[in-house]
């Protein structure tokens, strides 16, 4: 079973041709991106893709920063054939896209030089969650049909007056009997070894270096902590409040489907203090999401199919996109009510953010200024696709554990749980 990456590929966009990339996104946001000219729905493994746009804008020094297009999708792995297959399979609307902006070779240039101008124009994320690691779109799609071909087998029969146990029987006696449905009594395979050995090889080393560092981090911390404390008396409230027309905006591509794509952008403060902060967090987050928060939940939210924070600009702006169930309301209400020291630590160090105290305090909790600024600073992410639009990663999360439950014995009460999730 391969493991799930997220690609990000960011390029400027051509002098005077803003606008009508802009035009041009909104009108596939009306066609949708599984079909021509995208055909994202052919794509192996494609869970997720979005196509963005970050106006220009201007750093704290009254530095430009040209309009760009951000790809973001994600995929299981192998990263080869998914650049590959963006070429090959998605080329006609990866060239249309990307002919908006400086330097794109063009459809008539060879696959080989588009697929090197891709991987040139990729950006890696500083933390990257996957909601449940090694869980691809195959399993997440044959798991979906084993629950609908139960859920009919048993709308077949008057079960009355049948135990748990005996149902449970009957329903491992049809998966047997179903050669399409055979695949549904074993467990899904785990990512590769060789994933695993450097996942397994990155948990251990990270805190053996820190433990060496310890004796240094000890006399570092209480000075750190002072001097966190003194920066963040200086930060102001947020007062600004989103307009009318960017909220029609954002609203226009939310809410079609089970999911939503989302996506912020931000800029970082600037001091030395707050950029080591960053950093360090960036570095801590990436370590718990890869080792800690790998299956059905980000520190208690259990909505999010994938996240991910990705730093630009030389890190002077963080853009922070995510594909999550519900509306974007009881997402935000999530993060205050459940992981609020989070959203501080990670969002602390950008400009706008509402004040915290010793990093993990206060922020998020101000709910008011909270939502402002992240509607504010919320992108319109007007191209979006997903390969499962009717699942949520509740629903994905129940299937994996039906086809589990096929497996081995269970106690009447275990039966009982078990058909509750049909």
């Amino acid at each position: 079973m391969p493991h799930q990456l997220g690609v990000t590929i960011r390029a400027q966009v051509a002098t005077g041709r803003v606008a009508e990339l802009r035009d041009w996104l909104a009108e596939v946001a009306r066609k949708g991106l599984a079909e021509g000219p995208f055909d994202f729905g052919h794509l192996h493994g494609l869970h997720f893709a979005k196509l963005y746009l970050l106006d220009e804008a201007a750093d704290a020094d009254g530095q430009q920063i040209p309009a760009t297009l951000v790809f973001m999708s994600e995929v299981d792995a192998p990263l080869r054939r998914h650049l590959a297959e963006l070429i090959d399979l998605a080329g006609e609307g990866i060239d249309q896209a990307f002919g908006y902006c400086t330097g794109y070779p063009g459809p008539d240039a060879h696959r080989r030089a588009r697929i090197a101008w891709l991987r040139r124009h990729m950006i890696p994320a500083s933390a990257f969650y996957v909601n449940t690691v090694g869980r691809g779109l195959e399993q997440i799609r044959q798991e979906a049909m084993l629950r609908d071909a139960l859920e009919e087998h048993l709308d077949q029969r008057d079960w009355a007056g049948h135990t748990a146990t005996e149902i449970r029987r009957e329903l491992r006696a049809y998966v047997a009997g179903n050669p399409g449905l055979a695949w549904a009594r074993k467990p899904p395979p785990p990512p590769s070894l060789r994933f695993r050995a450097g996942e397994a090889v990155h948990k251990v080393a990270v805190p053996l270096v820190l433990a060496l560092l310890l004796p240094v981090l000890l006399l570092v911390l209480p000075v750190y902590a002072v001097l966190l404390w003194l920066d963040e008396r200086h930060d102001q409230p947020f007062t600004e409040r989103p307009t009318l027309r960017h909220l029609e905006e954002v609203g226009d591509y939310e809410d079609f489907v089970t999911q939503n794509p989302f996506a912020v952008v931000g800029f970082l403060k600037t001091s030395p203090l707050r950029q080591l902060t960053a950093r360090a967090v960036f570095f801590l987050t990436d370590y718990m999401v890869r080792h800690f928060f790998t299956h059905d939940s980000l520190a208690g939210v259990k909505t999010i199919h994938f996240a991910r924070w990705v730093p630009i600009d030389g890190w002077r702006r963080m853009t922070f996109a995510t594909n999550y169930d519900g509306a974007v309301e009881a997402y935000n209400d999530d993060f205050i009510n459940i992981i609020s020291w989070g959203l501080n630590a990670t969002f602390s160090n950008a400009k706008d953010y509402p004040p915290t105290r010793l990093l993990f305090f206060r922020g998020a909790k101000l709910e008011e200024q909270f939502k402002a600024t992240i509607r504010c600073h919320q992108v319109p992410v007007p191209a979006w696709y997903t390969a499962y639009p009717d699942l949520s990663a509740d629903n994905i999360e129940n299937n994996a554990q039906i086809r589990t439950g096929l497996q081995g014995d269970m106690s009447p009460a275990q039966a009982e749980r078990w058909l509750s999730l049909l």
